[in-house]
């Protein structure tokens, strides 16, 4: 059975946290860490900081989007320090 993942990087390099989509995170993680993309590139070193499991395709997308959509660092930052655990909605 396939799982898939939502994961966090972070460049320490740039201050950014990219959030992506895969079914295989470790070679995701290395391909961004290879500069796949004009964005991976500016940012290597990459760490992962935060992943998700997911047992379809679908619901790893529809959680990035999530994600995606709040366009708030912060938000991001409370996922990290959450350790996995639900976040509670807020405005944050």
């Amino acid at each position: 059975m396939e799982e898939w993942f939502v994961y966090i990087l972070y460049s320490e390099k740039i201050d950014k946290y990219y959030v992506g989509y895969t079914s295989d995170l470790d070679l995701r993680i290395n391909r961004h860490n290879e500069g796949w993309g004009k964005f991976s590139l500016k940012g290597i070193p990459w760490k992962l900081v935060y992943h998700e499991r997911f047992k379809t395709k679908s619901e790893a997308i529809n959680r990035e989007l999530q994600i995606k959509k709040r366009k708030s660092r912060k938000f991001i930052e409370s996922l990290i320090h959450s350790g996995g655990r639900p976040v509670p909605n807020s405005d944050v």
